[in-house]
Order: structure tokens, then sequence, then C-alpha cells
């Protein structure tokens, strides 16, 4: 396939942010050794741990951050994009952090279409990331944060998320 059949494919992908395939369910033994090594163990090196779904879209647990949920985009049987999320809902608060594209289908969508389906599906929440930007990602941040409550800036975890682990 060629460079140009991929970029088509993945602003196709784009369009299907909509069309999310749901699988619950945690890693307890994951979980278990992250907390007892206070968090140096369990993690994940990639999606290994993660299952495909046959569906454009996913959202799982993330194999990076307990009791966070990750959304991914599948294409051609890899993460073409993927980013972790946590809600409180108490405080209308969504955290979104490490959004990742590989590099051939940057500037296709896939992380504009991700974020906003993520802000439908969870309506009247301010959204922020906890960590700093590489100067690289400014661009993407100030793209998706163009009149998003909240505009992703940096923001802490609320107590509510840190009681809940």
């Amino acid at each position: 396939m060629a460079i140009d059949d991929d970029r088509r494919s993945a602003v196709r992908l784009a369009s299907q942010a909509h069309e999310v395939g749901r699988a619950f369910g945690r890693v307890l033994w994951r979980e278990a050794l992250q907390w007892l090594s206070g968090g140096r163990l369990g993690r994940s090196h990639g999606w290994l741990d993660v299952p495909q779904l046959d569906s454009p879209w996913q959202d799982t647990t993330s194999p990076e951050r307990m009791g966070w949920r990750q959304r991914a985009a599948n294409l051609q049987g890899e993460f073409a994009f993927a980013v972790d999320c946590r809600i409180c809902h108490r405080c209308r608060i969504g955290w979104v952090e490490q959004p990742y594209t590989l590099p051939q289908y940057q500037r296709c969508g896939l992380g504009i279409a991700g974020l906003a389906v993520l802000r439908a599906e969870h309506p009247g929440l301010s959204w922020h990331t906890l960590g700093g930007r590489l100067t690289e990602s400014r661009g993407f941040w100030a793209a998706v944060g163009l009149d998003v409550p909240g505009g992703y800036q940096q923001r802490s975890l609320c107590p509510h998320i840190d009681a809940d682990g």
C-alpha cells in the first residue's frame, strides 16, 4: 500500500471515531504489582496486554496507568493512534495523557477525532492533561484545545481520583 493510500485509510479511520468497541475489566496482577512497587513494576511496554477488538476504535483499560482507560484507533492490525484518559464525574473534569499517533498517520485527523468523541461521550467536562508538553506537540495541543473547556491545560488530579487509585 502506498503512502497516499495509508494516509487516505487514516483519514477514513478518523471519520469512524464514533465506532468504538469496548472491553471492560481489570488486569489485577498488574495493578497489584504496580501498587506494591510504587508504580515501578507492572507496566506494559507497548500494547502487549491490551486486547485488539474488531472495531475501528476501541476503549480498553490502559496498559500504562492503573484506573485509566485507553482510546485507540486500529489500522492494518496496529494502533495508529492511542491516548489514555481519566474522568472525575464529581468534579466534571477529564484528563488525557500521552496521545500518540504513528508518524505515517500524523496530521490525518486521528487525534482530533479521537478526543472529540471522548468529549462528546462526556459532555460538560473541563479537559486537561497532567504533564508538561514537548515542544513538537504544542501545535497539536493548540489545535485540539481550541474552544474546549479547560483547553487541555495542565492540571493535577483531583482528590477523588487520588483516593480511587
